[in-house]
């Protein structure tokens, strides 16, 4: 749009859309905006508006609301993301910090983005294909077992007792522990079995009976830590917003319940200058939602966090808050 007091206009109707949950109307744009024009001139140009596809008529009355195209102007209106408070970040960060493990990092993660926007939150663990291993521990348990711990670089750690044949002595479970750390260090988890095989098939005949059992258990765990999943929260706040869709929310949630329609949709956003992706109603292939608006950044190697709400949004408040989480995100991941 090259009308500047079209857009200031479509703008005012957002943010008091957005804030009042009611149609917006000239006379409450004059009284609340400093427009500098009349309310004839504010109605001139809410018909244009109109004519355009960018707000309508819900009802008979004169008060207007955004469309999904409407939403889609100004949400490319916005320049920058604007950043959180300093409380705001400090919060995160505290929370964030203090999580144990990657399991608690993203249950911590969609709490409090959830909380943050109002929405309901969603995150994607992080994706195998860039996931490599960290470092692999094997502890001896005493009567001939092991505990293998193996700890990737997204953060998930997995550990496994293994059974072993004969109890090794401290200079074979040393060599042992060698062994494997200088097959896997390094390799992405999806190529882990194959180096375990490779190690165990060129080790002493002495020693290969417990790599081979100790190989079976890193195997198995890098295949765990590889898969595909999302977290949520925040499903009460859909539920608070039953008025913003004119359908049931039925099928927002199903759409969220079945996680590989969420899924495909983050793997199908892409980011853009301002660093975060937003799809907003009919933009969203999957007919559940779109009535919805989904926005989502990546974080880590291939992995989205985002959140999925009704159009009726605060954007500019849920893109600094969501891009602020994946930042904070990939920080403890990375660390």
């Amino acid at each position: 749009m090259n009308h500047p007091r079209r857009l200031q206009i479509l703008q005012a109707i957002v943010e008091d859309y957005v804030h009042f949950r009611e149609p917006v109307g000239s006379k409450a744009l004059v009284d609340r905006h400093r427009l500098g024009v009349s309310s004839a001139t504010v109605r001139n140009d809410m018909a244009v508006l109109e004519d355009e596809g960018l707000i309508a008529a819900p009802h008979t009355s004169s008060g207007r609301i955004p469309t999904d195209k409407g939403y889609r102007t100004f949400v490319d209106q916005i320049a920058a993301v604007k950043p959180l408070s300093g409380p705001e970040r400090r919060a995160i960060q505290r929370l964030l910090d203090d999580a144990a493990d990657i399991d608690d990092v993203m249950e911590r993660t969609v709490r409090l983005l959830a909380q943050l926007t109002q929405q309901v939150a969603v995150v994607q663990y992080p994706h195998a294909s860039g996931v490599t291993v960290r470092h692999v521990e094997v502890v001896d348990l005493g009567g001939g077992g092991v505990l293998v711990v193996l700890i990737p670089t997204n953060g998930r750690v997995a550990q496994r007792a293994v059974a072993l044949r004969a109890p090794l002595d401290e200079s074979l479970l040393l060599e042992l522990r060698a062994r494997v750390l200088a097959a896997v260090v390094g390799r992405p988890l999806t190529a882990v079995p194959d180096a375990l095989a490779a190690m165990a098939a060129g080790i002493s005949p002495q020693l290969r009976p417990a790599a081979v059992a100790v190989g079976e258990a890193v195997g198995a765990l890098s295949a765990g830590g590889a898969e595909h999943r999302l977290v949520m929260a925040g499903t009460a706040n859909l539920a608070r917003a039953t008025g913003d869709f004119h359908l049931s929310i039925g099928p927002v949630l199903e759409a969220l319940e079945e996680q590989v329609v969420m899924l495909r949709l983050l793997s199908e956003m892409e980011q853009d200058a301002r660093g975060v992706a937003v799809r907003i109603g009919t933009e969203n292939a999957e007919g559940p939602l779109s009535e919805a608006a989904v926005v989502a950044t990546g974080y880590g190697p291939q992995s989205k966090v985002g959140v999925v709400g009704p159009m009726r949004m605060d954007y500019p408040s849920t893109m600094a808050a969501v891009r602020a989480v994946a930042r904070y995100l990939s920080r403890i991941l990375e660390g």
